[in-house]
C-alpha cells in the first residue's frame, strides 16, 4: 500500500516535502542558536555550593552585560545579550559562561570579554567591603592567638602537677581536662587556619580564552529543512495511509450485494477515465484521480471488451430495466452506457445522488445497480436500495466495475483526442 501511494500520490508528497523545508528552514530564524562557546572561571579556595551559585548569578547582572556590550562595540545592549549567555556551576568551583553569537569570531570574544568583565566586577565588589574585612579578620586572629597562648599556659601548669607521680582522684581529673583542653586548642588552630585561608576568597582566575567555534551548534538551517521536509513527507504517506484504512466504502462484493439487496451478476475491469483536471492544483498534483486504483500490466483495448458486457445483456431476466449509478461514480456511468447501448432502447440509464437518492416513478420492470468498487459506504448503498422501494420497483442485480489503470499503450493507437475529432467529422 505504501508503494500505491508513493506511485499516485509521488507529486503531492514531493509539494508536502518541499513545504516542510520551507517550513523548516523559515523555523531556523528562531529555533538555530548560530555559533555556540564557553569560557571558564576559576573560584579559588573553599566554597559553598550556595555561593558558587550567586557567583554564577553575578556573572549575567546587568552590570556585567552592559560593561562587555560596551566593550565589544557591535550596536547591542546588555538587555540584548542576555538572551544570549548562560552561565552554570561546574565541578572544581568553577563557573562557566555560555555564549551564542551569529559568527565564529564574535561568539569567541562575547565569551572572553563577558569573563573578564564578571572577573572585574566580582573583584571591585569584594575591594568594596576589603578593610572592613581586613579588621575584622585581625581582630579574630588576634583572639584566637590570645585563646591559644593561655590554653599553653594552663596546660603546662597542669602538666607539672600531674607529673608529681601521685594517682589520686585529683590527678585523674587533671589528666581529663588536660584532654579537653589540647582538644580545644585543635580547634583553635582549625578555626586559626580557616582564618588564613579566607583572605584568599576573593581570586578568581579566567581558565584560557574561549575556544572558536569551528561549526555552528545544532540544529542548524540545513538540518531543520531536512527534518522539516522528512516530516512533512511522513505526514502526508501517513495521512494516506490512515485514510484508506478508515475508508468506510465498501471494497466486498458480498457486503455490497447485502446492502443493495441483489445478488451481484457481474465484475467487469473498468478502465478510470476521469474528466481532464479543470484545478491548477489538479493539473499540477495530479490529485484529482483515485491513488489506489490499481494498475493491471494489459492494454486499454484487452479491458474494454463488449463480449462480457453481451452476454450479461442477455442473462438479464427483464427486457425494461432501469440502470442506476451513483453520481460521482466515473466508471460506474461509464459501464451503465455501455450496458444501456448494448440493449438499445429497453435500458434506461439513471444517476442519483448517492446523499439522497430519489428514484422517480417510471414503467420500468426493474432496477439492475451498477456501482464501482470502494465508491460508495454501506449506508449510501442501503440509501439506494430504499429509494428503489419507495418507487415500488425492485433491484433484480448489481453488476460492479473495478476502476483499472492499464500499465501499457499501443504504439499508434488512436488517443482521446483523435477520438474527438474524428466524431466531429462524421
Amino acid at each position: 500500500m505504501i508503494g500505491q501511494v508513493l506511485r499516485g500520490r509521488w507529486r503531492t508528497l514531493v509539494v508536502l516535502a518541499v513545504l516542510g523545508a520551507l517550513v523548516g528552514a523559515g523555523s531556523s530564524v528562531i529555533l538555530s542558536p548560530g555559533y555556540r562557546t564557553t569560557s571558564s572561571v576559576l573560584l579559588q579556595g573553599p566554597r559553598e555550593a550556595d555561593e558558587l551559585l550567586t557567583q554564577a548569578e553575578v556573572a549575567t547582572s546587568s552590570v556585567v552585560l552592559d560593561r562587555a556590550a560596551a566593550v565589544l562595540g557591535d550596536g547591542e545592549t546588555g538587555a540584548e545579550l542576555r538572551d544570549k549567555v548562560a552561565t552554570s556551576v561546574a565541578q572544581g568551583n568553577v563557573i562557566t559562561i555560555e555564549a551564542t553569537g551569529d559568527t565564529a569570531e564574535q561568539t569567541q570574544r562575547m565569551a572572553d570579554q563577558l569573563a573578564q568583565e564578571f572577573v572585574k566586577y566580582s573583584t571591585q565588589i569584594i575591594a568594596g567591603s576589603g578593610d572592613a574585612a581586613v579588621q575584622l579578620a585581625q581582630e579574630r586572629r588576634e583572639t584566637l592567638r590570645q585563646q591559644v597562648a593561655q590554653t599553653n599556659q594552663r596546660i603546662s601548669e597542669l602538666s607539672a602537677k600531674v607529673n608529681e607521680g601521685k594517682t589520686t582522684v585529683e590527678s585523674v581529673q587533671l589528666r581529663t581536662e588536660l584532654q579537653g583542653l589540647r582538644s580545644s586548642i585543635e580547634s583553635a588552630m582549625s578555626s586559626l587556619n580557616a582564618a588564613d585561608t579566607a583572605s584568599g576568597l576573593g581570586n578568581m582566575v579566567v581558565l584560557g580564552s574561549a575556544e572558536l567555534p569551528s561549526a555552528a551548534a545544532a540544529p542548524t538551517l540545513p538540518q531543520l529543512a531536512l527534518g522539516g521536509a522528512a516530516l512533512f513527507f511522513l505526514i502526508g504517506l501517513f495521512g494516506h495511509l490512515f485514510t484508506a484504512r478508515t475508508d468506510r466504502r465498501l471494497r466486498d462484493e458480498e457486503e455490497i450485494a447485502a446492502a443493495l439487496g441483489g445478488p451481484v451478476l457481474a465484475t467487469f475491469d473498468v478502465v478510470d477515465e476521469r474528466p481532464a483536471a479543470t484545478t491548477l492544483r489538479a493539473k499540477l498534483l495530479g490529485d484529482d484521480r483515485p491513488w489506489n486504483t490499481p494498475r493491471v500490466d494489459v492494454f486499454a483495448d484487452e479491458v474494454d471488451n463488449d463480449v462480457h458486457y453481451r452476454r450479461l445483456v442477455s442473462r438479464l431476466p427483464h427486457r425494461r430495466l432501469l440502470v442506476l449509478t451513483a453520481d460521482g461514480d466515473h466508471a460506474g456511468q461509464a459501464a451503465a452506457e455501455r450496458i444501456a447501448g448494448l440493449a438499445d432502447r429497453w435500458f434506461t440509464v439513471v444517476t442519483v445522488s448517492p446523499n439522497r437518492p430519489v428514484v422517480e416513478d417510471n414503467d420500468a420492470e426493474g432496477v439492475l445497480v451498477v456501482s464501482s468498487l470502494g465508491s460508495r459506504s454501506d449506508w449510501e448503498l442501503v440509501g439506494i436500495a430504499e429509494a428503489v422501494a419507495d418507487a415500488g420497483l425492485a433491484v433484480v442485480g448489481t453488476v460492479l466495475t473495478r476502476p483499472v489503470r492499464p500499465t501499457r499503450t499501443r504504439s499508434g493507437a488512436p488517443t482521446p483526442t483523435d477520438h474527438e475529432a474524428l466524431a466531429g467529422t462524421a
